[in-house]
This record gives structure tokens, sequence and C-alpha cells, in this order.
């Protein structure tokens, strides 16, 4: 495949991707559990939560702010994250048949 060949993709195919690196990080899956825990905006807690240092978080956020799944709100001096509904429930939309896609393949045929 060359450079990009994006253009034989479909735009949810190429935005799923975009999701699914994002959450190629174990601290970016640990960022995403803790908002969903939380069931609120975040602001100073994660740092403390997924012990990592707070430029590294940071970092973090900032790439899963990129491609929608957190939305933050500047309150004061410091900014709060939550997960982002709308983009959330889209990533389930998309991943639902993709996941529970059914595997025709028996025994005698899989590798």
């Amino acid at each position: 495949m060359g450079v990009t060949k994006t253009e034989q993709y479909s735009e949810t195919q190429i935005e799923l991707a975009k999701m699914l690196k994002v959450l190629g990080h174990p601290a970016r899956i640990a960022i995403v559990q803790a908002l969903i825990k939380a069931e609120s905006c975040v602001c100073g807690e994660l740092v403390t939560e997924i012990e990592l240092a707070q430029s590294t978080v940071s970092q973090h956020l900032k790439e899963l702010k990129s491609v929608g799944l957190i939305k933050g709100t500047i309150e004061g001096t410091s900014v709060c994250y939550c997960i982002d509904q709308e983009k959330w429930a889209y990533l389930r939309e998309v991943l639902d048949p993709f996941i529970n896609e059914s595997l025709t393949c028996n025994d005698d045929k899989c590798c």
C-alpha cells in the first residue's frame, strides 16, 4: 500500500480507525474507564487515579479529545473532562456490528 490510500475507505472506516488508534494505549483506556466510572466531569483527580505525571495525563487527554471521545470544559484554572456521550454512542453503534458479526467458520475450514 502506498503512503496513504484513504480514498478507498469510507469515512466511517477512517474515523473508526482513528478512534481505535487513540484507544490503543493502556493509559488512555484507563482514562476512559475512569471518566465512565465517575459519571461526571473530572478535573484534577485523573492524575492521582491513573498514577502518571500531569504532563503525561494531559498528553493522553489531548489525544482522546482530538478524536472527540472526550470533551473538556474550563472551570477557573483547571480543565474538567468527561466522556462525549454522542461520540461514545456513535463508537458503540459502529463497533457493534463489527464485533458481533457472526463468524461462519467451522473447524474443518478454519486455519
